[in-house]
């Protein structure tokens, strides 16, 4: 008789989830599978602990593939630009009902490691935003980065006037977000950008028209609200 053995058991490689948005773009580090083969890929003079937790958010240790700034830039919008109809659905989904203020305040504090599950707080910001203009009957919103001060704006009957004003360090993050959603390069700070977004915002199919200027202090943006209705 000849010793039976069990078969070993494989278990199957669950696919990469992606890393949130907000922690890959401050820390550099984005989880991708180019030709199938997974990777960590690294942004030059990222933190040794942002990697420890991009390994541990993915489940196993992962080859490294080092980055420059600008080669990083490109493949986060690569990589973002794909998930974009599913931030518009998150959007569409978190209700109108928010509290435009109390949402500035609570958004949390940017930590230094995985401290948000997802980017949803932002998200969530976002579209407070836009319920807030649509309200307010407005035809822009206006984000206006300064050297100490973010400020949202909306145009009602042709006066602009400032509605909040988040925390400044929300900026980079707000700004990349609603280019994600318009499908424009984030990567790219240093020319003018046009982009469209269609959502429904508390139950409003709106059209939003994107348009990004450079400044001295980081980019500003308007969002032109086309009505459907």
């Amino acid at each position: 008789m000849h010793a039976s053995y069990p078969e070993p058991i494989t278990r199957p490689i669950e696919p990469l989830r992606s890393l949130p948005f907000a922690f890959a773009k401050r820390h550099g580090v984005l989880l991708r599978e180019p030709f199938g083969q997974a990777q960590l890929q690294v942004r030059r003079g990222a933190s040794l602990a942002a990697v420890q937790e991009a390994q541990r958010f993915a489940g196993r240790v992962l080859p490294l593939h080092w980055l420059e700034p600008e080669a990083f830039e490109q493949e986060l919008t690569l990589a973002y630009q794909r998930d974009s109809s599913e931030v518009r659905q998150m959007a569409e989904g978190l209700g109108a009902e928010l509290d435009l203020a109390s949402l500035a305040e609570l958004t949390p504090e940017s930590g230094d490691l995985l401290e948000q599950e997802d980017d949803a707080p932002i998200i969530r910001l976002i579209n407070a935003i836009l319920s807030e203009a649509i309200k307010a009957g407005a035809s822009d919103i206006h984000l206006e980065t300064f050297e100490k001060r973010l400020v949202v704006r909306f145009r009602v009957d042709g006066i602009l006037r400032e509605v909040i004003e988040p925390r400044r360090e929300l900026a980079a993050l707000l700004v990349s977000r609603v280019k994600v959603m318009a499908r424009l390069d984030i990567a790219e700070k240093r020319v003018p950008q046009d982009g469209r977004i269609s959502l429904k915002v508390g139950g409003r199919e709106v059209d939003i028209r994107v348009s990004t200027l450079p400044s001295a202090n980081g980019e500003r943006v308007v969002l032109r609200l086309l009505d459907k209705q």
